[in-house]
């Protein structure tokens, strides 16, 4: 644009310079207006562009409006229709919850209305009853008020008629009425003592039924406690030793000694730390003898072995073979009797060494024996056959440890095998009424076991439960008032109580020994019965001067 601007000065020719300068400026004016068309042109062109772009943006966004619009309005329907269908949904539900409380409710009044129609009716039943048992009580009433008048007069009736017996009764009978009580009394008092009889005889039977299961318990429970000691004290023999040197050449290298002495009798040997002594235990009182002299004749020798223990053992068995045949014919020779058969002579012998109750049962049956023999010659019968049966009769405990079965019953078995006679055969099977007596023999000879074993001092007891029983019957005694003095006497079988006579009356002391009997048969346990004497005394005593 510079270039075409008019510098009169620099052209030089005035006239050409406004020519061109004029034409310059033409074109510069058509150059500008040129540019400005153009730029009218092209600030058209893009307001046009922009306002097709705008226009097209703008129908874009229409469109895009017109759809976001048709978006929401279905959506619209949609939630429209669900919230339509929950809000049926709704009322449907809570219709059907007020039906289902509506049924609900009405069931209830019915149950209710039912209650009520029943409780109705009941009380309309209940009513009737009560106007039906009023008019009822009514009726007895007036029936039971006709009666009462009724029974007045028969009760007036009948003790005129009862006074007119009586006077009768007494002309006829010659007797008054009190007269005739005290027989009717009499009367009643003899039937008493009948009915009272026959009850005391059922009572009896049943006590005696009663004792029988009793007495098998308490014999149950003695066992139980005194078997431990019994067993202790008649299963054992202590053997003395010189010294307690000896101990160890009884047991020998490793043993061997004591295991053969074992193996040779059959009885176990105890050598503990009892003093210069050696414990013989076994329940076999013969093999128990057979063990006792072994040792013995093997302490005196010396010489302890195997073999010498063998050879000592065969003599020691003899030797009591020969004692048990001795004292077999020694029992026949004292007792009189003859033909018995030798092997019940040795099973005689045997019970040297049987011990019942700690009575010797030899010396038993020879005593038994001559007590049968007494008793058979007093009543006139045969007093040889009664000593022969009381001395066999407990010929089975020989072997009951080696058969099964009651003595009695095997003994008379071991009678029978050896030819005795069916009297003596029963009489030793009777003897504690396993089987029925077919003779007067068998209870003699009960009756003579009996006496022989129930003698004081026969059945002897251990010094310990001795004393212990003494002083449990005196303690039982002393703890009753009024009691002075108690003393056990006859080896505890009595028991006899001073009271104080100023505080126990005759009537109390009998009431007192029957209370002392009772608890001691509840608190002790003993063999056979204990006498208690209550004794009551008055003594004067005054001094001549």
């Amino acid at each position: 644009m510079t270039a075409g601007i008019y510098h009169p000065i620099q052209d030089g020719f005035p006239n050409l310079s406004v020519e061109k300068g004029v034409l310059a400026l033409e074109l510069n004016l058509l150059a500008g207006v040129g540019g400005f068309l153009v730029g009218a042109l092209l600030f058209l062109a893009v307001s046009w562009l922009r306002r097709k772009q705008q226009r097209g943006e703008a129908e874009q966004a229409r469109s895009t409006a017109t759809r976001i619009i048709e978006e929401a309005k279905k959506e619209a329907n949609a939630i429209k229709k669900e919230a339509e269908i929950q809000g049926k949904d709704r009322v449907l539900q809570a219709k059907m919850d007020f039906e289902k409380e509506v049924r609900e409710t009405r069931r209830e009044l019915q149950t209710l209305e039912k209650r009520l129609v029943n409780k109705e009716e009941s009380l309309d039943k209940r009513i009737e009853g009560a106007e039906r048992r009023e008019a009822e009580l009514g009726r007895r009433e007036a029936s039971v008020k006709g009666r009462e008048k009724s029974v007045e007069d028969k009760q007036a009736e009948h003790e005129r008629l009862a006074n007119e017996a009586k006077r009768q009764l007494e002309r006829v009978a010659g007797m008054t009425r009190e007269e005739a009580k005290r027989g009717l009394i009499d009367q009643m008092v003899e039937e008493a003592k009948h009915e009272s009889a026959k009850r005391i005889r059922v009572i009896e039977e049943e006590a005696r039924e009663e004792s029988v299961r009793k007495g098998q318990k308490i014999v149950a429970l003695a066992i139980e406690r005194l078997a431990g000691d019994f067993v202790a004290e008649r299963t054992v023999t202590v053997v003395p030793l010189p010294n307690d040197d000896m101990k160890g050449r009884i047991i020998g290298r490793e043993g061997r000694n004591i295991r053969a002495l074992e193996a040779a009798t059959g009885i176990d040997l105890i050598v503990d730390d009892t003093p210069e002594s050696v414990i013989i235990s076994g329940h076999n009182p013969i093999r128990r003898e057979i063990a006792r002299l072994s040792l013995e004749k093997l302490i005196s020798d010396g010489r302890i072995h195997p073999g010498r223990i063998e050879e000592v053992v065969r003599k020691a068995e003899q030797e009591v073979d020969e004692a048990i045949r001795e004292a077999g014919q020694k029992a026949i020779f004292d007792v009189g009797v003859h033909g018995v058969h030798p092997e019940l002579i040795k099973l005689l012998g045997r019970l040297k060494y049987r011990y019942s109750y700690a009575q010797n049962v030899l010396l038993h049956s020879i005593e038994a024996a001559f007590i049968c023999g007494n008793m058979a010659a007093e009543l006139g019968l045969n007093e040889k056959q009664a000593r022969r049966a009381a001395l066999l009769h407990d010929i089975g405990k020989a072997v009951d440890h080696e058969v099964e079965g009651s003595h009695a019953i095997i003994g008379a078995e071991l009678a029978r095998k050896y030819g005795e006679s069916p009297k003596i055969v029963n009489a030793i099977a009777a003897h504690h009424e396993d089987v029925k007596a077919e003779t007067i023999l068998a209870p003699l000879v009960d009756a003579a076991d009996a006496l022989s074993g129930a003698r004081p001092g026969a059945r002897r007891e251990m010094l310990e439960t001795y004393v212990r029983r003494l002083e449990e019957l005196e303690r039982i005694c002393n703890s009753f008032t009024g009691v002075e003095k108690s003393y056990a006497v006859q080896a505890g079988r009595e028991i006899r109580i001073i009271v104080q006579h100023d505080t126990i009356s005759d009537e109390e002391a009998a009431r007192m020994a029957r209370e002392i009997a009772r608890k001691i048969e509840n608190e002790m346990t003993y063999p056979g019965q204990i006498k208690v004497t209550v004794i009551r005394e008055v003594r004067s005593v005054e001094y001549a001067r």
